[in-house]
């Protein structure tokens, strides 16, 4: 399957936002953890906005940067959010609840559920085109991107992809680790458009790769082992450098072999 890269977003530790990523990325830049909380997503009214958690925030962030580094008219486009571990403050807010047998505030439940972010993305700009949500464990970036692959292939219209993680609080971490926030966005538009942008090839084969490839940057080679969604860096290095590139990265069982084409337009993303 192939797809024109005609939008893409990070945040993370130490990479706010595409344009203050792209140098480390490329490997220009030295890399540097820090505290990187979301901003807040100003598409929401002040109401929901009270109400959108810090994951919800992160979704929403990488979700508008990629839209608006695409240049596609506002945001009524098709959409597949992911993510590993949804939102654990609320499922961890909701287990003391039950536990103290006190009632669960419906703000809370209806942030519980795993399309939540999707719904806020929604409601802030008015999309009424379909939004389809999941969850993969250590894959949700992998399958996520299949999806959205998929989408573009059989409808041939654009597609925005959507993954996002958080740490969950304890108890609940000592069962599952995620490092950090992380989250990262693309927008696909069919392969055969005259858009200028990097085309992407993505290949499902049903048997393990031998050696997985982790990002370039030893530091980020770090986040991609303990963040589920941040096992997009390395299709994120090849977009910023502006280079030919070939990867796999897991599946399941199997793994995704991926190819970046730069094309005619790899100043898009790498200038």
């Amino acid at each position: 399957m192939r797809a024109r890269i005609t939008g893409v977003s990070v945040w993370g530790p130490g990479l706010e936002g595409w344009a203050a990523s792209r140098g480390i990325l490329a490997g220009e830049e030295p890399y540097t953890a820090c505290e990187s909380p979301p901003p807040a997503p100003v598409m929401l009214s002040p109401n929901e906005r009270r109400r959108a958690g810090v994951v919800t925030r992160l979704a929403l962030a990488v979700a508008g940067e990629a839209l608006a580094t695409s240049a596609l008219p506002g945001g009524n486009i098709r959409c597949v959010f992911g993510s590993a571990t949804g939102d654990g403050a609320v499922i961890h807010a909701i287990l003391e609840s039950l536990a103290k047998g006190d009632p669960v505030s419906p703000t809370l439940f209806h942030n519980s559920v795993h399309n939540a972010a999707a719904g806020y993305w929604c409601i802030g700009t008015g999309s009424e085109q379909p939004a389809n949500c999941l969850g993969c464990h250590d894959s949700t970036f992998a399958a996520a991107l299949l999806k959205a692959m998929a989408e573009v292939q059989v409808e041939q219209v654009p597609v925005l992809l959507c993954v996002y993680d958080a740490p969950l609080p304890p108890p609940l971490d000592a069962k599952r680790r995620v490092a950090e926030l992380f989250g990262v966005g693309l927008v696909l538009s069919p392969g055969d458009s005259a858009v200028e942008a990097p085309m992407i090839s993505v290949v499902y084969e049903a048997k393990s790769a031998a050696g997985l490839d982790a990002p370039r940057q030893p530091g980020l080679q770090e986040l991609s082992r303990t963040i589920p969604a941040a096992r997009a860096l390395p299709l994120l290095e090849s977009l910023a450098r502006g280079t030919r590139d070939a990867f796999a990265i897991a599946c399941l069982d199997g793994h995704l072999a991926i190819r970046i084409d730069p094309c005619s337009a790899a100043g898009k993303f790498s200038s």
